[in-house]
């Protein structure tokens, strides 16, 4: 489980084809890797993958084909900047919002100007996502925590404060940018309430 409050941007360093899938290495000299063990997980532009190496200032993971598939990390190429997430720990600050780190489908930035000291991003989602986003609910981008502004069927807008556009790799959206979605795990379960009520 993670919180979606991104603690470095990492950098990939290798990528290795293997049988089919792919393994990483991720520069990460900017999160404190102390207390990383082989097996735990870190967050990587909101992608949950597990640590497989420890590699120098890093760590290397496997990432499988349905992963490849379903989030950006299959146009990730060497020198990519992406955000880094390790896992909670019981007694963490909770600073974001709940996240699984299970990409749930890709969006794209749509335009992009400022608004005042900030930023505005509108993107747009897949329809079958859309219905799980609403104005001031939350949605995970690319692993970061955000509060959505507005929504216009299949696309919503999010304001960025100066912090996170130097913190994060949303500082380097543009439009065409594709980036990983996490919708809001509440809305995901209420749905679900919600058709098992409506069958019995």
């Amino acid at each position: 489980m993670f919180t979606g409050i991104i603690a470095a941007v990492g950098e990939i360093a290798a990528l290795e084809p293997r049988g089919g899938d792919l393994r990483l290495t991720i520069d990460a000299a900017n999160l404190a890797m102390d207390d990383v063990k082989l097996g735990d997980s870190i967050a990587c532009n909101g992608c949950c993958l597990t640590v497989v190496e420890q590699v120098g200032a890093g760590f290397a993971v496997d990432v499988s084909v349905e992963s490849l598939d379903l989030t950006t990390i299959g146009s990730w190429q060497l020198g990519s900047k992406i955000n880094l997430e390790k896992a909670m720990q019981a007694g963490d600050r909770f600073g974001g919002h709940m996240v699984s780190g299970h990409v749930d489908g890709m969006g794209e930035v749509v335009a992009r100007h400022s608004d005042a000291r900030s930023e505005r991003f509108r993107l747009r989602v897949p329809a079958e996502l859309a219905r799980y986003i609403a104005p001031k609910g939350s949605i995970t981008i690319d692993g970061t925590s955000l509060t959505v502004n507005l929504v216009e069927g299949a696309e919503f807008e999010i304001c960025i404060i100066p912090h996170t556009i130097d913190n994060t790799i949303i500082g380097g959206y543009q439009p065409g940018s594709a980036v990983n979605l996490e919708v809001d795990l509440v809305a995901r379960y209420l749905e679900r309430l919600l058709a098992d009520r409506q069958a019995s």
